[in-house]
């Protein structure tokens, strides 16, 4: 019995172990069944920021006769530097160049139509009256220039300024027919005949309006690029009605353009003293012109746009 006993009093300390080893399992077991933190989402990626959005530009063409050839330079300049304006808007002559630029013509096309361009093409005599010309022939080619389309339906934002002869307010065309808008643009008093449209007769857009650089902001330019053709008097002769008349604009248009051309965060000045505006003969010489200010002005408005864009 006594070494039965003492067997029995020798496995006591064994199961003892026993069940500290158990209770540590089940202790291990329990951390096993815990449930585990939740992993956090990785952050999503950071969004890269759009590129600088380039300002819209706008093209403000100014009137002075035959002297408008220069716009066209100008034109071919900004093509070839892949500045590209969102609109354009004209006066006087500056609105026939506007209108065919709207329709989609190239500055390469340009020059091609104005060195072979026809001045009888656009001139259709009228005595007597209230103009030398009645500008229906001038409206009928722009018409054929811009494919019978109307202002609305160009691929380029177009806006024409005239004057209205009542009011004497200038007037911003963004609908209608063309052909009518730039001979109202263009209708020099006394030369060509005042332009009805509704119930309002409209004249020439340079007599409010020579370089129309807030009519680019109105229809919604945030740069400007503005190409002033008028010269200041320079004592040519003026013995023909034409001179005489062209003289007077170019007085008058000087005290407007100092406040309009403020506006414009680039202004253009081709070289054109001595050009008539009478003077069609002198084409390629005044797209030459317009080409010389473009290309003068190319760096610091490259640096204008760089700055408006990051902005």
């Amino acid at each position: 019995m006594q070494a039965g006993t003492g067997r029995f009093l020798e496995s006591q300390p064994m199961n003892r172990r026993d069940a500290c080893l158990g209770l540590a399992a089940l202790l291990a077991l329990a951390g096993c069944q815990t449930t585990p933190r939740p992993v956090s989402p990785a952050p999503p990626p950071a969004t890269p920021e759009p590129p600088p959005r380039p300002p819209k530009i706008g093209l403000a063409l100014g009137g002075g006769a035959a002297r408008g050839f220069a716009h066209i330079g100008v034109i071919q300049v900004l093509e070839e530097a892949g500045i590209r304006p969102e609109l354009v808007v004209g006066t006087s002559a500056g609105s026939l160049v506007a209108a065919m630029y709207a329709a989609g013509r190239s500055g390469a096309e340009l020059a091609r139509i104005a060195l072979a361009m026809d001045e009888s093409a656009i001139t259709d005599w009228s005595f007597p009256g209230r103009g030398l010309i009645r500008g229906e022939a001038l409206a009928r080619y722009v018409r054929e220039q811009t494919g019978g389309k109307s202002i609305e339906q160009l691929p380029l934002p177009l806006g024409i300024v005239a004057t209205d002869l009542d009011s004497g307010e200038a007037v911003l065309f963004q609908r209608g027919d063309p052909g009518v808008a730039v001979r109202a643009s263009s209708a020099v008093p006394a030369v060509f005949q005042p332009v009805k449209i509704g119930t309002r007769e409209y004249v020439d857009g340079g007599l409010v309006s020579p370089v129309p650089v807030r009519f680019a902001r109105q229809m919604g330019a945030e740069l400007v690029i503005a190409v002033d053709i008028s010269t200041a008097p320079d004592g040519n002769p003026t013995g023909d009605m034409m001179r005489l008349l062209l003289q007077t604009f170019a007085i008058m248009g000087r005290s407007i353009n100092r406040f309009e051309l403020k506006e414009a965060d680039v202004v253009l000045r081709p070289k054109l003293r001595g050009f008539s505006g009478a003077d069609f003969t002198v084409r390629r010489q005044t797209i030459d012109a317009g080409r010389e200010a473009a290309l003068a002005a190319l760096g610091p408005l490259k640096q204008r746009l760089a700055a408006l864009a990051a902005h």
